[in-house]
Order: structure tokens, then C-alpha cells, then sequence
């Protein structure tokens, strides 16, 4: 059973899920102004860099050491930003210790695929370039920049580049088609509505081009991806693209984990509840567990 305040944030999330949906430009402004004003965590640090031509945004403890977490913010692909993934960017970089780098990625519809996948491969092209091992990255992503988090993987295999030294994904949305049964049967939790991923998916690129593996990684040969930490809620319309990813991976010979956190919502890990913490302190030991394996 969820805790009492997982359950308290559950019927929070009802009573929004039951407004009507916004514009993308609404949806862009509401998230924006909810961050306004809201501090990161003490002991945490914030600073603008721009990388390839990408702005971005490290988020850091003053004695954070040289593993960097390259994390790819959510919002559909049509909103987010590193301001709207600072708070949770800080609670990553408090509980690892690395350096989290947020870059402020291309958006759809104004720029669609493959913009955001072309900006998150060259930021990390310009941190090995800057210097940083490639087995001091973790690449991570929640939702729709869990998706562009594997197709930034396949990227990188495709062009022959080092792969990090691992990923870590936060209810992946990793198929744009919605073929997943969980879209319908998960879909009166307090989800992303169907009307909502549609709208995100063709801003994203044409209805006939979504099975493309590198918009739907759920197709993909993940062979060659290094270990993968998968974390989902049990009640979200994306749990049948977690399920798939974890399976698919297993079988291309990933060393993968799939963590189901029962009775929880999407992207549980940005709230304050106990679950939270206990997917974060997962995430620590991921974070820092060896090459060899997870």
C-alpha cells in the first residue's frame, strides 16, 4: 500500500488530472511558474553552461566528485526544462555525490525530431571532449527523456562512440505508438491522458514514422547498451513500455533491473514521500555499482 503521504499527492494528482487539458503553450507556462521562485536543496549548486551550442545547466554539491549524471528532462517532448528538473536534478546530486547536467534541449513542435536527439548527443560528445571518461557518465532520463535517453544510447552505438557507464531510467516513455495494453488499462490513474501523449507523439514527428527506433526504443536491437536501471509506478500508463524495455534488454544480453514500485504513480521519484527516497537511495547504489554489473 502506498504511504499516507503517497496517498495525499495520489488524490492531489486526481483533482488536476480532472481539469481540462491545456495548450502546449499553457502546459509550458503552468510548469514554468510552478518552479518560479523555488530554491535547490542547500548544499547544492547551480550554474549555465552552454555545450555544443546547447545550454545547459550543471546542478552539483560543492565536493561533488568526477561522475556526471546527463540528466534528460521529461515533458512529452514539447515541454520541461532544466529549471522545471532542478529541484530533482539537486536531489540527485545530493544523494550521488556526481555532477548532474540538465541540457535545455530542443522542443517540439517549434523543432521535432531529430532536434532533441541531436542536442543530447553532442552534449555528451562535449563532455568527452571536454574530458570526462566515458565510464564517469550515467545518461538518465524521466519519461519522454527516458525515451530520448535510449535513442541517445543507440545513437552513440550507431556512430560508434563509447557507451556511458550506465542508464538509469524513470518510467520511460519509449513508444510512441501507445500499442502498450497499459495505455488503456492504467489510464484512469492519474496519468498523462491518451489525448495528451497523442498530441506530444505527432508534435514529436508524423503518426507513420513512430516506430522508429530511435522515437520508439521499444523496437530497437538494445544490444551493446551498458546496464540499465529501469524504475517505474505500478499505476501508469507507461508500465507496459518499462515491462518491454527491461524484457527486450534482458534478452539482447543488457544487464538490466526493473524496479515497480506498487500502487505508485508516474515519475513518483520528483515527490516527497517515502517512496521517493527509497527509489532514490536505489538509484545511489546504482549509480556507484561497478562496470561488471548492477
Amino acid at each position: 500500500m502506498p504511504s499516507p503521504e503517497a496517498e495525499k499527492i495520489i488524490a492531489e494528482l486526481r483533482a488536476y488530472a480532472s481539469q481540462p487539458m491545456p495548450s502546449v503553450t499553457e502546459e509550458r507556462m503552468a510548469w514554468e511558474a510552478s518552479v518560479k521562485g523555488l530554491r535547490p536543496p542547500e548544499g547544492t549548486l547551480v550554474s549555465g553552461v552552454s555545450l555544443n551550442g546547447v545550454p545547459c545547466e550543471w546542478v552539483e554539491r560543492a565536493d561533488s566528485d568526477g561522475l556526471v549524471i546527463l540528466l534528460v528532462h521529461g515533458g512529452g517532448f514539447t515541454a520541461g526544462s532544466p529549471r522545471t528538473h532542478r529541484r530533482f536534478a539537486a536531489q540527485l546530486a545530493l544523494a550521488t555525490g556526481a555532477r548532474v547536467l540538465v541540457p535545455d534541449y530542443a522542443l517540439a513542435p517549434e523543432e521535432p525530431f531529430p532536434a532533441a536527439l541531436e542536442d543530447i548527443v553532442a552534449v555528451y560528445a562535449a563532455l568527452a571532449e571536454q574530458g570526462t571518461a566515458p565510464e564517469d557518465i550515467v545518461i538518465s532520463g524521466d519519461s519522454a527523456g527516458g525515451g530520448l535517453a535510449v535513442a541517445a544510447l543507440l545513437k552513440l552505438r550507431e556512430l560508434g562512440a563509447p557507451m556511458p557507464r550506465s542508464a538509469l531510467l524513470l518510467s520511460p516513455w519509449a513508444d510512441l505508438t501507445l500499442s502498450g495494453g497499459s495505455y488503456t488499462s492504467k489510464a484512469h490513474h492519474p496519468n498523462a491522458s491518451r489525448a495528451e501523449l497523442e498530441r506530444g507523439a505527432r508534435a514529436y514527428a508524423p503518426v507513420e514514422q513512430h516506430r522508429n527506433p530511435l522515437m520508439s526504443p521499444l523496437f530497437a536491437d538494445l544490444s551493446g547498451l551498458p546496464p540499465l536501471l529501469i524504475q517505474a509506478g505500478e499505476h501508469e500508463v507507461f508500465i507496459d513500455d518499462s515491462m518491454g524495455l527491461a524484457e527486450r534488454a534482458k534478452a539482447a544480453g543488457v544487464d538490466a533491473r526493473l524496479t515497480i514500485a506498487p500502487g505508485l504513480w508516474h515519475v513518483y521519484q520528483h515527490y516527497d514521500c517515502p517512496e521517493a527516497h527509497d527509489a532514490i537511495e536505489e538509484i545511489a547504489r546504482f549509480v556507484h555499482a561497478s562496470d561488471a554489473g548492477i
